[in-house]
């Protein structure tokens, strides 16, 4: 599809301003290009609770600038630890300061809305035109821009970027995948620590991980220890029975029915006003059209189990500009070239990281032989031993 030639507005234009929209955005504005974000809702922000940000994304936000920003705003955690969800027994764990040694970068959990916010502060620094009530219904390319076209407004750039998460219209050029449902559902709860009736079985300096067969239970703290995040997940029975309404509160005590007692503890504190729905997609290879390029959910949706949703849009945002800053010479930037690049770089990555997180899940939700398995696996590994996250933390 073509449009008239005319000249762009900017070099790139951006399409969603979550955390990979933001996150894109500014790495590209730190190349020296003239970045504008269009973001269909009225005003920048982010639902939710909290983020792990492991040191692949915590060492691409040193080389911007804003990890010691976002280390103020959250958490260094002593460790991450894997329990057993039915009988609390401690199965494995990873020292997060040696992690951190072995990496170059620590490992930070932090507020998803301070995270966003850092990033709008810094988008805003580097000059980057932030523009709300704009969604984006297509996209014309030609021959060396492309066109974001909305019901108000027509925007121009030499690339158009999607960041338009699991849901992303503009995916739709590229592949006629539907979103896959997992059957599980999140239910979440961050609050105050002083909220909280009774702290003291809480490991307030760690992220505890609890696994069970088909649910799992997260914890750690944010805001520099002063909020507790809680995030409860398991398998809906009315999912799998087919039903529109499923992941309901009614669900969510009789799947935990059968777990130890800090866990059952929990649940009393998750909203339960509100709920996620865990979706992903297949991995595609296709993630450029012309001038139009997907990135973050938009391009790899993926299930939690590894944490990497963010870090891996980050990731997507550094290479991006390192592509950009490769096929530009004194003539000018080759966007084409710095598109395939890219995305021939980053689906082959992302897709493993899909691929990974889904055996993850599968692994945290076994039950009978093979959860005793499992946990005689995690219970003998050496804490020292990275082999099997070398591949994505060291990236």
């Amino acid at each position: 599809m073509t449009t008239p030639d005319m000249d762009p507005d900017v070099d790139a234009l951006v399409v969603g301003g979550g955390i990979g929209g933001l996150a894109t955005s500014l790495a590209l504005a730190r190349s020296g290009r003239t970045v504008r974000v269009l973001e269909q809702a009225p005003e920048f922000g982010e639902v939710g609770a909290g983020l792990q940000m492991a040191p692949n994304a915590t060492r691409i936000l040193r080389g911007w600038g804003l990890l010691d920003e976002v280390i103020d705003h959250g958490v260094a955690p002593r460790r991450l630890v894997m329990r057993d969800a039915l009988d609390n027994k401690e199965l494995t764990y990873l020292d997060l300061a040696d992690t951190a040694r072995r990496y170059g970068a620590p490992y930070i959990v932090i507020h998803r809305s301070d995270l966003h916010a850092i990033l709008v502060r810094a988008c805003r620094a580097a000059g980057v035109d932030l523009v709300t009530n704009a969604a984006v219904t297509d996209v014309k390319t030609a021959t060396d821009q492309a066109t974001a076209i909305g019901e108000h407004r027509r925007d121009t750039g030499r690339i158009v970027i999607a960041a338009d998460g699991l849901g992303s219209r503009l995916r739709g050029r590229l592949s006629n995948d539907d979103p896959v449902s997992s059957a599980y559902v999140a239910y979440r709860g961050a609050l105050p620590l002083a909220d909280l009736p009774d702290t003291s079985g809480l490991a307030l300096d760690d992220v505890v991980v609890h696994i069970g067969p088909g649910c799992h239970l997260v914890q750690y703290p944010l805001r520099r220890g002063e909020m507790f995040n809680q995030v409860a997940v398991f398998r809906s029975a009315k999912a799998l029975a087919g039903q529109d309404d499923w992941g309901t509160p009614d669900e969510l005590d009789a799947a935990f029915a059968a777990t130890c007692d800090p866990v059952r503890a929990a649940l009393p504190n998750l909203w339960r006003d509100r709920w996620w729905r865990m979706y992903d997609r297949e991995p595609i290879d296709a993630w450029i059209d012309g001038r139009l390029a997907l990135t973050g959910d938009a391009a790899h949706p993926m299930l939690q189990y590894l944490a990497q949703g963010a870090c891996q849009a980050i990731e997507d945002a550094e290479c991006l500009a390192e592509y950009v800053g490769k096929h530009t010479a004194d003539t000018g930037t080759d966007w084409d070239a710095a598109l395939v690049g890219y995305a021939e770089t980053r689906s082959a990555r992302t897709a493993r990281v899909q691929r990974a997180a889904r055996q993850w899940g599968d692994l945290w939700h076994c039950d009978g032989l093979f959860r005793a398995t499992r946990n005689a696996l995690l219970t003998d590994r050496d804490p020292a031993d990275y082999r099997h996250i070398d591949w994505l933390y060291a990236a």
